[in-house]
């Protein structure tokens, strides 16, 4: 391979899929927003916009770890033709929910976007990963000022560690034959956002509890602390999904460990919750 593009390189998923790339001395390009300093020094940083084809940075590149950031499937089209040009290879990361729930917003984009990436004839693989632990990062100000965690309460799910997600998503880059797989990845048990606060109390040998609020009541929080209407409205939909009881072994089957536990991530990450 020449190089593989990362996309979302600064974020949760993105930045692990390029510490293990370059662990594996792949050539990778990360493409950022603008000019960042904290990335791997062996790592090429393009600075172009996702939704701009023409600013992807998409030459020698053999290969496109995909993370859509955005509430729509505006240029997706354009983006992912463009990516499929000259036989380029494709890991989406989509949603656990697709096929689920089609009226939950979050599911219904990312059936959008697998489907348009199936009609552009790309060689591609698809993560549909479930509940990311890192979203429990969202809770750091309320866990630093508190033993109470507010918000929505979810159905529970299988949460998955984000450096499974990003260990199968280096492997579905780098070997030909994930082509055209669906991996659907998940945690090894199915936790409400309840179990997750125990399990972060535990970490922090702190009693924290999570306190589950109406939705109006979050929707006014969200809005003040300047989260965008649609972002919101997209989040509150989540409220209605039913609760999940699935578990895949999928990580254990690409990457040969078996998936690591929200315990584990609560361990590693505790730190960053402390006052």
């Amino acid at each position: 391979m020449h190089r593989i593009l990362v996309t979302g390189a600064t974020g949760n998923v993105g930045r692990r899929v390029l510490a293990r790339l370059l662990r594996e001395n792949v050539t990778v390009r990360a493409l950022v927003r603008e000019a960042r300093h904290d990335l791997p020094p062996q790592a090429e940083v393009a600075v172009g916009d996702l939704t701009d084809p023409a600013g992807l940075a998409l030459d020698e590149v053999d290969a496109v770890f995909l993370v859509w950031p955005f509430l729509t499937a505006d240029h997706a089209e354009q983006v992912i033709k463009a990516i499929a040009e000259g036989g380029r290879r494709l890991v989406y990361l989509s949603s656990a929910g697709v096929g689920r729930r089609q009226d939950d917003p979050i599911n219904r984009l990312h059936a959008d976007l697998e489907r348009l990436i199936s009609e552009s004839g790309a060689t591609a693989t698809v993560l549909r990963a479930d509940t990311v632990a890192a979203n429990a990062r969202g809770w750091i100000g309320q866990i630093r000022a508190g033993d109470v965690v507010r918000g929505p309460g979810i159905a529970g799910t299988a949460v998955v560690h984000e450096d499974d997600i990003a260990e199968v998503a280096a492997r579905a880059l780098t070997d030909e034959r994930h082509a055209g797989a669906v991996h659907v990845l998940t945690g090894p048990e199915i936790l409400t956002r309840a179990d997750q606060v125990r399990l972060l109390g535990d970490a922090l040998r702190r009693p924290l509890r999570f306190q589950d609020v109406p939705a109006e009541e979050a929707r006014r929080q969200m809005l003040a602390d300047g989260r965008p209407p649609a972002l919101v409205e997209a989040l509150l939909a989540a409220t209605a999904r039913p609760r999940s009881d699935l578990i895949t072994d999928t990580v254990e089957q690409v990457t040969g460990a078996p998936a690591r536990g929200f315990a584990q991530w609560a361990r590693e990450h505790a730190d960053e919750f402390r006052r």
